[in-house]
C-alpha cells in the first residue's frame, strides 16, 4: 500500500514545477517528503489529511492501486484545480476552453506579407503553418530574412512558435522566437466568413529585430496556401520583396500599406 500511496504522489506532483514547490507549499520538508515517494514511510495521519486537502483527493482515492488512481486522476474533472501552483496555466485553460472550434477549419499552411519591422521599405514575406494538436491550435511561422531573387547570400532564419484562439469572430494569434527567445509578437485577424479560404486580414504587433529594437505595429495580410504544399518550394519563396517587385499584386500592397491618411484616432485593420 505504501508504494502505491508514493506512485499516486509522484503523479500528483508531476502536474506541479518541481517537488520544491509542492513541499514549500505544504509546509513540508523535502527529505520528509522525499521518504514518503520512495515508499519507505507512510505519512501520519494529520499529515495525510494535509496532503489530501491540498491536492483535493480522498485519503481513500490516495490508497488506491496506482493503475486505478492514474485513471481516477486522467478523468476527472479535478485535474484543473492541480494547476493551482501555475496560475498562468489557469489563464491558458480559460482561453482554450473559450476559443471556438471554428478555428479548426483555418488549418494549413498561409503565406504572410506585411511591411518589415527591420528592413524599412521592404514587404516580408514568411511561411505560416497551423497544425491542431490534442485540442489546441497551435502554429509556426518561418521568416526567411534575406533578399529575395539574390544568389548566393548569407541566410538567416527566424523561427516564431505560438497559439491561435478563436474568440468572439476574431483570431488571436501569440507567439515568441524561439531561437532566441527574445520579442513576443501578437495578431489579430479577420476571420473569412466564406467557405473557401483565400485571405486573412488583420494587424501585427511585435518589436524589431534589429539593434533598435522598435515597437512597431503594421497591416498584415495571410493567403492560405492549402494543407499539402512542397515546403521546399514554398520556403524559397520566403525573404524580402521591394514594393515594386512584380511578384507582388497591387491589390495585396493596398491592403498591407501603412501609410496614408487615417481619419481614425487609432491604426486599424482594413
Amino acid at each position: 500500500m505504501n508504494q502505491d500511496v508514493a506512485l499516486n504522489l509522484r503523479l500528483l506532483c508531476s502536474y506541479y514545477k518541481s517537488i520544491s514547490d509542492v513541499t514549500q507549499r505544504l509546509g513540508i520538508s523535502r527529505s520528509q517528503f522525499n521518504r514518503y515517494l520512495s515508499g519507505r514511510h507512510r505519512p501520519a495521519a494529520n499529515t495525510l489529511r494535509r496532503i489530501c486537502e491540498f491536492f483535493d483527493v480522498a485519503e481513500y482515492e490516495l490508497q488506491l492501486p496506482h493503475e486505478q488512481f492514474q485513471q481516477l486522476v486522467q478523468h476527472s474533472p479535478r485535474q484543473d484545480s492541480l494547476v493551482s501552483g501555475q496560475p498562468e496555466l489557469e489563464h491558458l485553460k480559460m482561453l482554450m476552453d473559450k476559443s471556438s472550434p471554428e478555428l479548426d477549419k483555418y488549418l494549413g499552411y498561409y503565406f504572410e506579407y506585411y511591411y518589415s519591422m527591420s528592413n524599412p521599405g521592404k514587404v516580408l514575406k514568411s511561411l505560416v503553418c497551423f497544425s491542431k494538436v490534442e485540442d489546441k491550435i497551435l502554429y509556426q511561422r518561418t521568416e526567411r530574412l534575406v533578399e529575395a531573387g539574390e544568389q548566393n547570400q548569407q541566410v538567416c532564419h527566424c523561427k516564431y512558435l505560438g497559439v491561435a484562439h478563436f474568440l468572439s469572430d476574431r483570431i488571436f494569434m501569440t507567439d515568441y522566437e524561439s531561437l532566441t527567445v527574445n520579442e513576443i509578437t501578437q495578431t489579430i485577424l479577420y476571420p473569412t466568413f466564406k467557405n473557401r479560404i483565400h485571405w486573412l486580414h488583420g494587424l501585427r504587433m511585435g518589436v524589431s529585430s534589429n539593434d533598435e529594437r522598435m515597437p512597431c505595429s503594421a497591416r498584415v495580410s495571410m493567403e492560405f496556401l492549402g494543407q499539402e504544399i512542397s515546403l521546399r518550394k514554398a520556403l524559397a519563396e520566403c525573404g524580402f520583396y521591394a514594393p515594386d517587385d512584380p511578384v507582388l499584386e497591387p491589390s495585396l500592397l493596398e491592403m498591407i500599406n501603412n501609410q496614408g491618411h487615417n481619419e481614425h484616432w487609432q491604426f486599424r485593420a482594413k
